[in-house]
């Protein structure tokens, strides 16, 4: 693995375009640790600014839902509805908000009918519409702009207290009455000039959306974030990304025009890949995203991780596989839920797996190896971008984890449930089947009135039917007294049938 002097990898990002989807990969070393995927009709929501309407107040949840145009309507939390909301009312329809009395701080409540301003903070998931909240923040290379705000921050990740010192008065000092500022990592080292240009920008930006809501009537999109692959460079093309590699001529062009704007001194950095060979076979990239869709993924020393989605949560298993150790159990445990750990936390980042999360490692008894697990494990989060909350180790060996959730899975982008199992990955066993059919004939036989039926199956149930001389067909018209033809309709699932009657041809609802 390819590493930079202060011994942490090399990062690199790659665009591929195609007229089906744009992916962006981010490479650490050789090893691929982020994966965005952008459709045509699944664009980047996460930052756009909606003027919507209050559909529906449900006070036991502590929410509403806000038709901002989407199929779904929009999820808005009380907590994230902002002390501000009242400075929109030069724009939009106020005059009805209500405090709710059961909060200290008295923060405004939406009612039904009433117009609001809000900005997307995750996009929809499954039949879940998009959560959103009243306080709006603008986006820059430097800085975020925070509207009706007087709030200034610095970026965690800005070690230097100097520095931190340094942003902060800066930021005090430019920053017009009536905005707050959030100072981004990036800032770190960047002189005044620079700064300021970027926060005249967002200044511009914030102008457009106040002009545009004067004319603008509810459900309407004010204000689009730039797209993913523009969000990608704004936010991760530091000074410690090596290079980005692009295969399409028009999102190079894009590129570099976007670099120029905000970053300039690092636009020789952006390559055009011409060769042939598509850009992620040709980077090891594209077996990498094979084996993240997959349900089983192996490690190093031959234990296997095992990641299954539900509603509520996900599920990951660790198990050792084909691992043979020659400590003790203790010792073998510890070496496999290391290297799991190591590799559920890039396969978190990776799927981009968010909500609630349990990982059940292999049972270890020492409290100390525990603990080293635990260690390790957080530590490897690290790097992740997204926020988490993990618990320790318990008596069952497991860890149950939050991870934040900004957009679907990489599982809910690239497929769709299986329409035959309805996402269970399992259908009705043929024995099973054959019951069922039987059942169906017991109460074709009570109410007596066919004794001659076509049975359309699934080709493999059909075969599965009949055969043998003593054919499960055959034993189920001797016990029903009815005369059974068996058609193979390739259209048929394998867990579905369908009973028609011979003389009127007319399916047989049972």
């Amino acid at each position: 693995m390819a590493r930079r002097k202060n011994n942490s990898p090399v990062r690199e990002i790659f665009i591929n375009s195609t007229m089906a989807e744009t992916r962006i990969a981010i490479l650490e070393g050789d090893t691929l640790v982020e994966l965005f995927v952008e459709l045509p009709d699944n664009e980047r929501m996460v930052g756009d600014i909606h003027l919507g309407r209050v559909v529906n107040v449900v006070k036991g949840m502590r929410a509403a839902f806000i038709d901002i145009g989407q199929k779904q309507d929009a999820f808005l939390h009380f907590s994230d509805i902002g002390d501000n909301l009242a400075e929109y009312s030069a724009y939009i329809d106020l005059d009805s908000v209500i405090k709710d009395k059961s909060r200290r701080t008295k923060r405004p409540i939406p009612v039904e009918g009433q117009e609001i301003l809000v900005q997307i903070i995750k996009e929809p998931i499954s039949k879940k519409g998009s959560r959103i909240t009243t306080e709006l923040s603008i986006p820059g290379r430097f800085f975020v702009l925070v509207p009706n705000s007087d709030m200034i921050g610095v970026s965690k990740k800005v070690v230097s207290i100097a520095e931190k010192r340094r942003l902060k008065h800066l930021g005090r000092t430019i920053c017009p009455k009536g905005f707050g500022l959030i100072i981004r990592t990036v800032a770190a080292g960047k002189d005044e000039t620079l700064l300021r240009q970027d926060l005249a920008n967002l200044l511009k930006t914030w102008r457009q959306i106040e002009n545009k809501l004067k004319t603008l009537r509810p459900p309407s999109l004010v204000f689009k974030d730039v797209g993913m692959a523009s969000s990608v460079i704004r936010d991760l093309f530091t000074t410690d990304i090596k290079r980005v590699v692009v295969d399409s001529q028009k999102q190079y062009k894009e590129t570099v025009r976007y670099m120029r704007d905000i970053a300039p001194q690092l636009v020789n950095r952006v390559e055009l890949y011409k060769e042939q060979r598509p850009l992620f076979d040709a980077y090891n990239i594209e077996s990498e995203i094979e084996k993240s869709l997959s349900r089983k993924v192996w490690t190093r020393s031959g234990g296997y991780i095992l990641f299954d989605h539900t509603e509520a949560l996900v599920a990951i298993d660790v198990n050792s596989g084909k691992f043979i150790g020659r400590g003790t159990h203790d010792e073998n445990s510890l070496r496999i839920n290391l290297e799991a750990g190591r590799e559920i936390a890039r396969q978190l980042r990776l799927r981009d797996i968010g909500g609630i999360i349990v990982i059940d490692f292999i049972d270890m008894i020492d409290p100390a190896n525990r603990k080293k697990l635990y260690d390790e494990f957080c530590k490897e989060l690290r790097s992740d971008r997204a926020q988490s909350s993990v618990s320790t180790i318990s008596e069952f060996g497991l860890i149950e984890m939050t991870r934040e959730r900004i957009r679907p899975s990489l599982m809910h982008t690239y497929s769709d449930p299986c329409p035959i199992c309805n996402g269970t990955g399992r259908i009705n066993s043929k024995s099973t089947i054959l019951t069922q059919i039987e059942r169906s004939l017991s109460r074709i036989k009570a109410e007596g009135k066919e004794r001659n039926i076509r049975l359309k199956v699934n080709p493999e149930v059909a075969t599965f039917l009949d055969a043998g001389l003593r054919s499960h067909i055959r034993r189920l018209m001797w016990r029903h007294w009815v005369k059974i033809e068996v058609e193979a309709d390739d259209n048929c699932a394998l867990d579905e049938f369908n009973i028609f009657s011979k003389k009127t041809g007319k399916a047989i609802n049972i």
